[in-house]
């Protein structure tokens, strides 16, 4: 399910959200748990876990980019910020059993990255799901798909009316 963007007074938000059928503990660990975090994003990793931590992007090369937790909550909360942007994951279980997890990016500004920054988290949310139910998932198609779509959703979101 495509991601529901909404203008706020200053820049954006973009809300994911999947129903997963897994506790949210093993949810949770494709989170926290940096073995698994690399699984569905490689060059990510929690550096220091907690809120004031920090994650730490690798942007190949040798070079990292430290990039600072603003919200924590064992088991439910990773809030961290995203360059100029926020990206806040959260982990709830439901009555029946599944997991919930939404993704917020809060966005400052649409720019040619936008797109490719919302596919990549939708495309990230798909690999979750795929690799806790034991399935694959072609990572790159599945990635052009999406980028195109939230161009096309993003270029009518800014385009301005005289």
């Amino acid at each position: 399910m495509r991601a529901e963007i909404t203008q706020m007074a200053k820049g954006y938000k973009a809300v994911f959200e999947r129903e997963l059928a897994h506790g949210s503990d093993k949810v949770w660990s494709m989170l926290a748990d940096n073995s698994r975090l690399k699984l569905w994003f490689d060059e990510l990793r929690i550096a220091e876990a907690g809120e004031d931590g920090k994650m730490v992007f690798d942007m190949g090369e040798g070079n990292n980019e430290e990039l600072a937790i603003t919200d924590y909550e064992e088991g439910r909360v990773l809030a961290f910020e995203w360059w100029d942007d926020h990206v806040r994951f959260e982990v709830s279980e439901e009555d029946s059993g599944k997991a919930r997890l939404r993704l917020v990016e809060t966005i400052d500004r649409i720019t040619p990255q936008t797109a490719k920054d919302l596919a990549g988290w939708h495309v990230c949310l798909d690999v979750i799901e795929a690799i806790l139910d034991g399935e694959e998932i072609n990572r790159d198609e599945e990635w052009q798909h999406w980028h195109e779509e939230y161009k096309r959703l993003l270029d009518s979101m800014t385009v301005e009316f005289e």
